[in-house]
């Protein structure tokens, strides 16, 4: 008989009962999995997200740590709890951000392996068994995910975000990675730093690897990198069930000039590695780049605001690529006023 763990096969050799029952324990374990959620003010969507996940019967528990919420995303989440054991709420007695909070979770967590939920999506049935029949021999094993705006819920077809297209599997480096989250104009990109993976726990534990708590934009991009130049072995799969629901109140679309500062500042952390190639500082670099274009437009709009002649200026002087780049936010935002004073 065989014996799988993983995913992989163990032994061909016979077992004995005894030793057979302790390695089907064993394998079940190392199979399972602790969800964690970091929520703040999701009192009118929690209750789904949390639901999604324990339907999944690899699931050992569902860990929502509540972000120091104003409406009741707490108790909507320990009611949950009250029917399902699995269920544990912590909460915070102030916001800290979801670095922090998801750090709470995992200090919990006591699952091999860990999956990530935001607090306002949600999985779709089978998603977890699917992720796992892949993940033998890999670190995180994350699917494409399917997006789905709230305002159309349920009369919409999800979108997956890289492809539209069945493609196989794939090994991510953190060239590929980095270089993957690099806005470029005109250009869509593929938005890797917003996957979900499963993550092998053991992995982190070794590397001492969590969220930096400093960052409250980014956070999952600068763990993932920081995991990839460490050389963990990172699968990207089709879509499998995580479904992704569009806000125009997500966190992710509500963040200021320190926000972006602070992720820019990330990759100049991680470039001192001695570790990375020089093609992977080179991308390191065209990132930063790319959010320091996002700060200095931050700084303009700032800067007329207060009248700040000298900031406004000094942003175009940053460097021809942001110069560049504030001069074409710069005519599509005249453009749009234009448009307006048009249609009035």
């Amino acid at each position: 008989m065989s014996v799988h763990a993983d995913g992989g096969p163990l032994s061909a050799q016979p077992i004995a009962w005894g030793e057979a029952g302790e390695a089907r324990t064993a394998a079940v374990v190392a199979r399972t999995i602790d969800v964690i959620i970091a929520a703040w003010n999701r009192s009118d969507t929690i209750e789904r997200a949390i639901l999604s996940a324990l339907a999944e019967p690899e699931v050992r528990h569902v860990i929502v740590v509540d972000d120091g919420s104003s409406d009741d995303t707490a108790a909507r989440a320990r009611q949950c709890g009250a029917k399902d054991g699995r269920v544990i709420v912590e909460q915070l007695s102030s916001n800290l951000g979801p670095a922090a909070a998801r750090n709470v979770a995992l200090k919990i967590s006591t699952a091999p392996w860990v999956a990530v939920l935001d607090g306002d999506d949600f999985f779709l049935p089978g998603r977890i068994r699917r992720l796992l029949a892949k993940a033998d021999g890999w670190d995180f094993v994350a699917d494409d995910l399917l997006q789905i705006h709230e305002d159309r819920f349920g009369n919409e077809t999800p979108t997956p975000i890289l492809s539209d297209r069945h493609f196989e599997p794939w090994s991510l480096s953190l060239e590929q990675f980095v270089l993957g989250n690099v806005t470029r104009y005109g250009i869509l990109r593929k938005e890797l730093g917003f996957l979900k993976p499963l993550i092998r726990r053991s992995f982190l534990d070794h590397h001492h690897l969590r969220y930096d708590e400093a960052l409250r934009l980014g956070e999952d991009y600068a763990l993932y990198a920081r995991a990839l130049a460490l050389r963990a072995r990172f699968l990207v799969v089709p879509a499998r069930g995580y479904a992704s629901v569009v806000r125009a109140d997500s966190i992710s679309a509500r963040h200021d000039k320190r926000d972006l500062e602070r992720l820019r500042d990330s990759d100049l952390e991680l470039t001192v590695s001695r570790i990375l190639t020089p093609r992977e500082r080179r991308a390191l670099k065209k990132h930063y780049s790319s959010v320091d274009c996002r700060v200095q437009w931050v700084a303009v709009i700032e800067a007329v605001k207060l009248r700040r002649y000298v900031q406004f200026m000094a942003a175009f002087f940053r460097s021809p690529k942001v110069s560049v780049f504030l001069m074409r936010r710069l005519f599509e935002l005249l453009c749009q006023r234009i448009g307006k004073a048009i249609r009035a």
